[in-house]
């Protein structure tokens, strides 16, 4: 398979609604983006599994491209996986790739895995310390990791919009999951006032929280007294 080839099957593909609906979501102008669907994506991504080292060698022209490529990466074996992760986070320019970047083979080596997790989330790339985030959100929200969890919260750039949402994101979700251990840290104040209530506000979107935790939670919103909230992109 050729980069022409994928390329051809990826615009027959093109939904120009979408294309446009999709790039305003990303917030960056500098990325090209055809305008494919995410099942499309997904089923192109199973469809070609196989094809891993070849789409390394692609270029990053357009996000599919390269949504594709991280889609592919994200199966391999751990040891090949972690082999290359360094430059491969490092390509990392949008939300929308790193949520969708997710390697079932950490599951299984989260011991192993968790030096990765500290170097990328005080790394000082917005995007690649959202990874680190999302990646504990996946794999990670329990009891034994929570230290892990509250290390990494702190370590990332919350002031930064991607990496602060990617942080209320992980918070709502240890809030939903180990909601004692969680609200205790919330009442410690240690994040900013931005993502201390935004994860506040996403845990009480989920339908995994009683109303009385709700209503709790909402009691330890912080004053923000006109703090700027970080902007996008």
């Amino acid at each position: 398979m050729t980069y022409e080839e994928v390329l051809s099957r990826l615009f027959s593909e093109r939904d120009e609604g979408y294309r446009e609906f999709h790039k305003k979501l990303l917030k960056n102008e500098n990325i090209e983006v055809i305008g494919v669907r995410m099942p499309v994506l997904r089923r192109l991504a199973r469809a070609w599994k196989g094809e891993t080292e070849r789409f390394l060698t692609f270029p990053d022209e357009y996000y599919e491209v390269t949504f594709l490529k991280f889609s592919l990466y994200a199966l391999l074996p751990f040891d090949r996986f972690c082999e290359g992760l360094s430059e491969m986070v490092g390509l990392l320019d949008n939300w929308a790739t790193v949520d969708g970047f997710h390697a079932p083979c950490i599951a299984k080596h989260k011991e192993e895995f968790l030096p990765y997790i500290r170097a990328f989330s005080r790394d000082g790339r917005e995007f690649v310390e959202r990874y680190a985030l999302v990646s504990l959100l996946h794999d990670y929200v329990e009891e034994k990791y929570l230290p892990e969890i509250f290390a990494a919260l702190e370590e990332a750039d919350g002031s930064r919009y991607y990496t602060g949402m990617g942080a209320a994101w992980l918070m709502a979700e240890v809030l939903i999951k180990c909601y004692a251990s969680g609200l205790t840290y919330l009442k410690e104040g240690r994040l900013l006032p931005f993502v201390h209530n935004m994860a506040i506000r996403k845990a009480c979107e989920s339908f995994r929280l009683t109303k009385e935790q709700k209503e709790e939670l909402r009691s330890f919103k912080k004053a923000t007294n006109g703090g700027k909230i970080p902007e996008k992109g």
